[in-house]
């Protein structure tokens, strides 16, 4: 039975009291123990108790956080939580002020925005040079994520990385006031106030003990406030989200709706909706239109400013407007004038194209260290879209269940139960004979439950895993095919399309197989059955394996 400890318990050998308290079971996964135990630091009862009350609300705060699950930080939550890291450094520091030397003063204004100086490698009998200030840099940029890493585990909190940057940021404004604050001390110009308590501010060995009692948890540190709250372009996006996924929109437009609002917040500096103007919101777009993605290097097209960003932007707004939250929507009737852009060779993958492909992926070894379902991604995703026309994530969410056999057909059942489908219409895929031929039916029976290609995240996440698989398939196609006017995952329903219209196939039929919806009112009646499939797929040509084995010199 669990132990419910409503007072201090002295420990039975030193007499000094300790906190107890069961870990509710459903939390005993995230918080990764069974009890909360430590040190209240005191002999004195009175005292004892004091304590245990202040570091009861932190606990009941910090579960309350971990049932809440995934968040994102405003810039106010964020500098609420960073106060312990002030008060923290000015306890560190408070006797002798000037020995505090790990964090720079002169450096802080280019903190985020300093380029790294030219380092040397260390050669054969040559010591290699990194600038000092590199060195500096790094160590206040790292302390900032370790006290923010910190600090959110103290709160169990759970957020984005766009939420950490911001927390790990307010670290950095908080270190630097106490050590502004530290420099006057040093100086004999300012008296450090005695106030830090020693149980309220320093580290004792990662225990819940350690955060300061008198920070506030975000939701306390908003509502504690008088006034009204201002709304955040954060915030906004969040809660338009919580209506758009009831309305059925995809994780990948929440995926690229907060991509624009991170960019956006960046770009302008302030995280308040209010103050957006027109203005701003043509100034931004100019920047997207002329800055190189620090991914890629590259900069965006004009479509994908306008069909991605502006239209993120003008749908946030105007659902901020109609429901009372803006007077006006700052983006509202800015386009981006895009002419017809020239076609130099066809969409799909040429005839050499996919025999390369596919002769990779028949051909494919695993990697020393390479995950199996990522190997296992490799070797058949590119055959499994060829006869299906199907998306490549659509393939890569595939599970073991999701194969089936009726009669003498082989049938895939493509479901958004699996991850994620774009019309949210499960169907059903009837299997190539040469996928059967080449063991695929096999392949999936000596798989595991679950995911055939991809390993779930925490919590059973598809999603996040399901991205990545499609970044490393990318990466796989893309030395086979170089030429960029071709898509490395889209290449396959370009391709399938023209050798279903070869085949004489009816575009209805096809479209089915595909997952695209009816071009006409008329096709949305009736249904497309399993065998008008499975004829239409029996038309598709086996791939000559002959020659596919041949390109890589194998006989």
């Amino acid at each position: 039975m669990a132990l419910r400890m409503a007072q201090p318990w002295p420990h039975p050998k030193t007499r000094v009291f300790w906190f107890r308290r069961a870990v509710p079971k459903d939390l005993r996964d995230l918080v990764g123990k069974r009890e909360e135990l430590f040190s209240l630091e005191t002999k004195d009862p009175a005292e004892a108790r004091v304590r245990y009350a202040k570091r009861s609300a932190e606990v009941e705060a910090r579960w309350a956080n971990l049932r809440g699950g995934a968040r994102t930080l405003t810039e106010r939550e964020a500098h609420a939580l960073a106060t312990s890291a002030h008060e923290q450094w000015l306890y560190l520091h408070h006797d002798d002020p000037s020995f505090q030397v790990g964090w720079h003063t002169d450096l802080y204004p280019t903190l985020w925005t300093a380029v790294p100086l030219p380092e040397t490698e260390a050669q054969p009998g040559v010591t290699g040079t990194v600038p000092i200030t590199n060195l500096f840099y790094r160590s206040m940029r790292h302390r900032c994520f370790a006290e923010a890493d910190r600090i959110l585990a103290r709160n169990g909190l759970v957020v984005d990385e766009w939420s950490r940057t911001k927390l790990a940021r307010a670290v950095g404004v908080a270190l630097q006031r106490a050590s502004l604050t530290l420099g006057r001390a040093a100086q004999g110009e300012i008296g450090l106030d005695d106030s830090p308590a020693h149980d309220s501010t320093r580290e004792a060995d990662g225990h819940v003990g350690a955060a300061a009692p008198s920070i506030p948890t975000p939701s306390r540190a908003l509502t504690q406030r008088g006034g009204p709250k201002p709304l955040s372009l954060t915030g906004l996006f969040d809660a338009w989200w919580q209506e758009a996924k009831g309305a059925g929109r995809k994780p990948s437009t929440h995926e690229s709706y907060d991509k624009t609002v991170r960019y956006l917040i960046a770009f302008l500096k302030h995280d308040d909706a209010t103050q957006v103007t027109a203005e701003d919101i043509v100034a931004f777009k100019d920047y997207r239109l002329a800055t190189p993605s620090k991914r890629t290097g590259k900069v965006p097209s004009a479509k994908t400013v306008k069909d991605s960003d502006l239209a993120a932007l003008k749908t946030l707004f105007g659902w901020a407007v109609i429901n009372r939250k803006l007077p006006a929507n700052p983006a509202s009737g800015l386009t981006i004038k895009i002419g017809k852009r020239q076609r130099v060779r066809a969409k799909g993958f040429v005839e050499v194209e996919v025999h390369a492909i596919l002769s990779a992926a028949l051909h494919y070894v695993a990697g020393e260290h390479e995950n199996p379902r990522t190997a296992a991604a490799k070797r058949w995703l590119p055959w499994l879209c060829a006869f299906s026309g199907a998306r490549v994530g659509e393939m890569g969410q595939l599970r073991r269940q999701d194969l089936r056999r009726e009669g003498d057909l082989w049938i895939i059942n493509i479901t958004p139960e699996a991850g994620t489908v774009k019309t949210d219409e499960a169907r059903d895929v009837v299997l190539h004979q040469q996928l059967v031929e080449l063991g695929f039916p096999s392949f999936v029976a000596a798989s595991a439950e679950g995911p055939l290609f991809l390993t779930p995240g925490k919590g059973g996440d598809v999603l996040g895993p399901l991205a990545g698989l499609l970044n490393r398939m990318r990466e796989f196609v893309r030395p086979i095919v170089p030429d960029p006017n071709v898509q490395p995952n889209h290449g396959w329903r370009h391709l399938f399309t023209t050798i279903c219209e070869e085949a004489e196939i009816n575009p209805r039929v096809y479209n089915a197989i595909m997952g695209h919806a009816g071009r006409t009112v008329a096709e949305s009646y009736g249904d497309v059955t399993l065998k008008a499939k499975a004829i239409a797929i029996c038309k598709l040509p086996s791939f000559d394996l002959d020659k596919l084995r041949a390109i890589t010199g194998r006989g």
